[in-house]
């Protein structure tokens, strides 16, 4: 197989978290709650969707499309939040939340992993409520992408 070919791979357990019991029901709970903190949807989807490119979950990545479907079609800007930073078409608050997405989930990369300025710069955008919303929001996006990448579980139906 050429360096540019993957194989197909199939998943290694079929969505594991339903094999542990309350597991699915305390996750939705959570997610539940967060998306009634009055964070502005759309802000959280830019977020779930820039933590699940940078983590490689194509389950979450399809989800973020799906979810812009329901919604009245894919929002353009989805298509450009791999490259928000040079991208013209994000409001600095937008900015300041991708940065602390990439931050949150990219913590090894760097020794002070979450520092000063991006937190300053989302605050100086979002109240303390909707940044609290925010963080739990990319834990748990974090928290899917993982399960999923390390299952490997491919694009579908919604199986949480």
């Amino acid at each position: 197989m050429s360096t540019t070919q993957t194989k197909v791979r199939t998943p290694r357990i079929d969505n594991g978290a339903v094999l542990v019991p309350g597991a699915v029901d305390a996750i939705q709970a959570l997610a539940r709650s967060v998306m009634s903190a009055g964070a502005p949807p759309e802000l959280l989807e830019l977020a779930h969707l820039r933590a699940s490119q940078v983590n490689g979950c194509s389950v979450c990545v399809n989800l973020s499309w799906q979810n812009a479907g329901k919604q009245g079609g894919p929002d353009e800007r989805l298509f450009m939040v791999s490259a928000w930073r040079d991208a013209g078409n994000f409001s600095d608050g937008e900015r300041a939340v991708l940065a602390l997405t990439e931050a949150m989930t990219r913590m090894a990369d760097r020794t002070d992993p979450v520092p000063d300025e991006i937190w300053a710069e989302a605050g100086r955008h979002y109240d303390h409520r909707t940044l609290a919303a925010v963080v739990l929001w990319v834990a748990l996006t974090n928290l899917f992408n993982r399960v999923n990448v390390t299952l490997r579980q491919v694009p579908g139906p919604a199986n949480w």
